[in-house]
């Protein structure tokens, strides 16, 4: 007897969840992944979102109640000044605040440079460290949106630093009631000053920050880009009106960042200058210290713009 006739098997149909034409004859699964319907919100949202997400870690918040201490201490100890001296003015109704809005940050440079020695790293060197630069320069965000983004945050958190004790300097003011015109003419001064110096020190803070992906390095290098050159200029200009050469004590101001914001301040601003008996600079210098501090604020800038150029490829 011959053998019966074989026929193939036919193959079971595909189900409804399953797409034929694989190679090797198998069959790839529909596990439901669909694509995105919604709105694409763009690169202005991106960069408003990396502002603001910077700008709320620069305090903690959204972190940690470990990383909320340091930012919040040093916020209070902005203010603390500010509130003695109001409190002693409304007691004694004095006619004057002690301390004039332009001079109040660069009294307390200290805290303001240990604030920022905190803070910019933690804004750029995790990135760095942890490689995820590539995440954020993948669409729809390219690199400038970023340097912008951090270097807006960074000026936007030491302005509210140094902003918070002028309100609350001009606040005490009017209690104690002092000129109102004064008074704002005086706050409006305080608030340019601070301005610039919040531009000024977050460009700093920022460059020096990304040169390292490591935290600590970066702290102790802002820290050293903030007092090494102060220090060297306060002790050269003290040297320089000794020997009566009170020009040379004037331009050495130049080479240091709390000094390009005292020179600007006690010019234009009406501020007192914190160099050896009240040297202030001339008019004339004046200008060239304006200029110069607009110049490293874009020099930063474009520092960064350069460092994130090829940073996560």
């Amino acid at each position: 007897m011959s053998p019966e006739p074989t026929t193939p098997q036919t193959a079971a149909a595909p189900s409804a969840t399953a797409v034929a034409g694989a190679p090797g004859g198998a069959h790839i699964h529909n596990i439901g992944y669909r694509h995105y319907d919604g709105p694409r919100l763009g690169r202005a949202y991106a960069r408003r979102s990396l502002f603001s997400q910077s700008l709320r870690g620069a305090y903690g918040l959204g972190r940690s109640a470990k990383s909320k201490v340091l930012p919040m201490l040093l916020f209070a100890v902005m203010c603390l000044p500010a509130a003695i001296m109001v409190a002693v003015a409304v007691f004694t109704k004095a006619g004057k605040l002690p301390v004039g809005y332009s001079g109040y940050a660069i009294y307390l440079q200290a805290v303001i440079g240990l604030y920022l020695a905190s803070q910019a790293p933690q804004s750029v060197s995790r990135d760095l460290r942890f490689r995820s630069i590539p995440l954020y320069f993948s669409r729809p965000i390219e690199r400038g949106d970023y340097v912008a983004s951090k270097f807006a945050a960074m000026a936007a958190a030491l302005f509210a630093l140094t902003t918070a004790p002028l309100l609350v300097l001009y606040a005490g003011a009017l209690l104690a009631k002092m000129d109102f015109l004064d008074q704002t003419k005086g706050l409006a001064q305080g608030l340019v000053s601070v301005v610039l110096l919040s531009l000024l020190f977050a460009g700093i803070g920022l460059v020096v920050s990304a040169a390292t992906p490591r935290r600590g390095f970066g702290v102790a290098a802002v820290i050293a880009v903030l007092t090494i050159p102060y220090g060297a200029v306060s002790a050269l200009q003290g040297i320089a009106h000794v020997q009566g050469n009170d020009a040379a004590a004037g331009w050495l101001g130049l080479f240091s960042p709390i000094t390009l914001i005292d020179g600007v301040q006690s010019t234009f601003l009406g501020g007192t200058s914190s160099f050896p008996d009240s040297i202030a600079p001339s008019t004339g210098a004046g200008f060239v210290y304006l200029l110069v501090t607009l110049s490293v604020i874009a020099g930063c800038y474009a520092l960064l713009l350069r460092r994130y150029r090829k940073a996560g490829l």
